[in-house]
């Protein structure tokens, strides 16, 4: 299945000179690494990186992110999956930017769940 994060480009880049994400500042102070589904996450980015310019959408596949990725109950009892531990880069499958949109939503492209 094919989940999505949403990281700063400058967290990104970091990542890619390490070969390893650690997730953005509030990832690490729950913890864990937060991910959506695609149904979640252009809610996800609504709630919790409005008007944020410098957006990447992440889509991983979560087969790649072993035993640490675990489901877990959020938003209205949806299950979520957080990753506990960094990401590995190999797990990325498509990395593409967010702009805003006119409105100030993220403007996301077409996102499908399958691998």
């Amino acid at each position: 299945m094919r989940i999505y994060h949403l990281a700063r480009k400058a967290a990104w880049a970091e990542a890619e000179k390490s070969g390893v994400y650690t997730g953005t500042p509030e990832d690490r102070a729950d913890g864990f690494i937060h991910f959506s589904t695609a149904t979640q996450v252009e809610e996800s980015a609504a709630k919790h990186r409005a008007g944020e310019t410098d957006l990447l959408l992440v889509s991983v596949d979560e087969d790649r992110l072993g035993d640490g990725l675990k489901w877990e109950p959020s938003r209205g009892g949806q299950l979520f999956p957080h990753l506990y531990g960094d990401m590995p880069l190999t797990a990325a499958i498509e990395i593409v930017p967010l702009p805003l949109g006119d409105d100030g939503l993220h403007q996301f492209p077409a996102l499908t769940e399958e691998v």
